[in-house]
């Protein structure tokens, strides 16, 4: 079954069965590596992306439910140069071990896009959709703010 979408505003097509999820069509088919697999259970974020610029667990998503729709992965969240939200993690430091930071950062832009002066409890409440296994929490934080200061 083909399906039509479009991935960081580049049209593509993919012939798989359409109960495949999105996160290996991403990974395996078009080799956007940036979104990674983490539980599998939409628990820990770590495969997020955007969705017509809404956070979505890649692992969940059937491919057939973004026929005709726009994604957005960490490759293209800012192009050309590094997303305000990119430097601000860089700044302060943020991965340890850096596998959970793709997801992270596509949720905080999820909330910026929406809310551009969160304050340090909204920040708090909407990355709790996302786990760091290291525990960076307070730089992600950090960088969250220091991304919406620095803009």
């Amino acid at each position: 079954m083909a399906v039509d979408f479009r991935v960081n505003g580049r049209p593509v097509r993919v012939d798989v069965p359409g109960s495949t999820r999105l996160l290996w069509v991403l990974r395996e088919h078009l080799k956007l590596t940036g979104t990674k697999y983490g539980c599998g259970a939409a628990q820990c974020g770590a495969c997020m992306v955007h969705i017509d610029g809404e956070p979505t667990f890649s692992c969940q998503t059937p491919v057939e439910a973004v026929r005709g729709r726009s994604v957005t992965t960490i490759e293209g969240l800012s192009q050309p140069g590094l997303h305000p939200l990119q430097r601000a993690w860089l700044a302060e430091h943020v991965p340890q071990c850096g596998y959970c930071q793709s997801g992270q950062i596509m949720n905080a832009a999820a909330l910026l896009a929406k809310n551009p002066r969160p304050t340090r409890t909204e920040i708090i409440e909407h990355m709790s959709a996302n786990i760091c296994r290291c525990g960076t929490y307070q730089r992600i934080v950090r960088a969250i703010e220091r991304a919406v200061r620095e803009g």
